[in-house]
């Protein structure tokens, strides 16, 4: 499978590689694009500042610049946190997409948009200040209405950035529970 893999706010950092390397060594071809140019923060309020700074259009801009000349083959898109939220974007945008892969995060749904059986997997703290109950259940009902096979994974007591073992979220169980269930999503498309 050929995988487009976005990295948070944080930036694309070791845990983003880490990521990566997991993901080739299970036979993926994966590219993580560093959409902040090079910039990685210790705190998510350094690094929202610094991507509000660049702006949602400029990110989305990098991120499809990133994945146009890989699109034709077919992606995967996935992406942890904020890398999740353009992951989102950019599948439900490309006729071509062959799955999309969630980590700790999603985004607003167009009110247009329109998928083909598109294979969704998320998988997300429970509770997460960021993917409130409320607005999980409101985007697991918009990608439904829009045509995508959704499933959804919950860790209860995890941190919102739980898959990251730099991070104070870390949860070693919860991450590894989650690769497991995410690598037979991806061998299953």
């Amino acid at each position: 499978m050929n995988i487009m893999l976005f990295h948070s706010t944080y930036g694309l950092r070791p845990a983003v590689r880490a990521a990566a390397d997991r993901l080739r060594a299970a036979g993926h071809e994966v590219w993580t694009p560093d959409l902040l140019e090079g910039r990685t923060f210790e705190t998510v309020e350094e690094g929202m500042a610094f991507c509000d700074g660049i702006g949602t259009d400029e990110l989305l801009k990098r991120a499809v610049l990133a994945a146009a000349p890989y699109s034709e083959r077919g992606l995967v898109y996935a992406g942890f946190s904020l890398g999740a939220s353009i992951a989102q974007t950019l599948a439900l945008g490309d006729e071509k997409a062959r799955g999309l892969l969630l980590l700790h995060g999603t985004s607003d749904i167009a009110e247009s948009a329109s998928v083909d059986e598109l294979p969704v997997q998320l998988h997300v703290a429970e509770p997460d200040a960021f993917e409130t109950d409320d607005w999980l259940s409101a985007w697991y009902l918009q990608l439904r209405r829009a045509g995508a096979d959704v499933e959804v994974y919950r860790y209860a007591g995890a941190g919102h950035l739980y898959t990251d073992p730099d991070l104070p979220d870390y949860d070693a169980e919860a991450a590894e529970a989650t690769w497991k269930v995410a690598l037979g999503f991806l061998d299953s498309l």
